[in-house]
């Protein structure tokens, strides 16, 4: 039996619909289900809106407050929001558009999707309300605390030609990090490891003895600075999780303002945003796979090894 269709729906404040698939159950009422389906919003927070007309049937019709629960594997259709979300204060910057593809900026501490604590203050809700293209979707990933180059596929059916760039490595990736100057390091520097997933602390990752290495990221020295950090260029040609981060760490040299690697510090609840991680996805290049343009795409940012005070966006 072949799954419904994702119904189209327009976007509200940047965000699209979420889909919920509604299965055989005990609930009496729709309500009952969503808060003990989604119990990150409260119920009070669900009946209000339900009586505001934004929880949606199959056919993208209001569903009443009272309305009955109704399983079967049908679909509802919910927007994201939060009760309150604090303002990251950098913007984004489109460097490029056409019909297939979209090259932004991202700044520090601006995650690319919606997750957890972030739905509108994120890059690719930003796009959406700005752009108004709803069926906009990242290429790759970066992390929250990381500035740079980010891709977004525009079209749907071009989203597995683009991915697949990645999967392949097929790309091209430069990117800039201060940490520490060491003496002794010889560079440049072709560093391979096996890295994996801490058992014990699931942000982290960690390098392990033996086996084939997974991670090999070349560096470079592009200049010495003050206080004894330094400038360095990275190009990865895997893609593992914190990479970068976990590989300079374990040279000795943490890249400064990270707050994972070498020691896991406790979450903020508002990020020092003087104190980004200095690390910048500066340059991608790839042929492209629906034009087949050679493309090449530079960082309009800058990584400053001292602590600045954040700007109003």
């Amino acid at each position: 039996m072949s799954r419904p269709a994702k119904l189209a729906l327009p976007l509200r404040d940047g965000v699209g619909a979420s889909a919920l698939a509604c299965p055989a159950g005990p609930w009496a009422l729709l309500l009952d289900f969503l808060a003990e389906r989604l119990p990150l919003v409260e119920r009070a927070d669900w009946a209000a809106r339900l009586r505001a007309g934004e929880v949606l049937d199959a056919d993208g019709q209001a569903l009443p407050a009272d309305a009955p629960y109704r399983g079967g594997g049908r679909r509802i259709y919910y927007y994201r929001r939060l009760a309150q979300e604090h303002e990251i204060p950098f913007a984004e910057r489109i460097l490029f558009r056409d019909e297939h593809l979209l090259v932004a900026d991202k700044p520090h501490f601006l995650p690319v999707t919606p997750k957890g604590r972030y739905v509108q203050q994120t890059l690719l809700t930003r796009l959406k309300q700005s752009t108004g293209l709803a069926e906009l979707s990242p290429i790759h990933r970066l992390d929250r605390e990381t500035a740079g180059l980010c891709l977004f596929a525009l079209r749907r059916e071009d989203r597995d030609a683009y991915q697949r760039l990645f999967r392949e490595r097929s790309v091209e990736k430069v990117y800039e990090a201060i940490a520490p100057f060491r003496q002794d390091l010889t560079l440049p520097l072709l560093y391979r490891s096996r890295l994996q997933e801490r058992a014990d602390a699931f942000m982290q990752m960690e390098e392990r003895p033996g086996g084939e290495p997974n991670a090999e990221t070349r560096i470079a020295l592009l200049e010495r600075l003050p206080d004894g950090l330094a400038r360095y260029e990275l190009r990865p040609a895997s893609g593992q999780k914190h990479q970068l981060r976990a590989q300079l760490s374990a040279l000795g040299i943490p890249i400064v303002g990270d707050r994972i690697y070498p020691r896991l510090l406790p979450e903020e609840t508002l990020p020092d945003y003087g104190n980004p991680l200095r690390l910048l996805a500066r340059e991608i290049a790839f042929v492209d796979p629906v034009s087949g343009a050679q493309r090449r795409f530079r960082s309009g940012l800058a990584l400053a090894p001292t602590a600045a005070q954040a700007p109003d966006r």
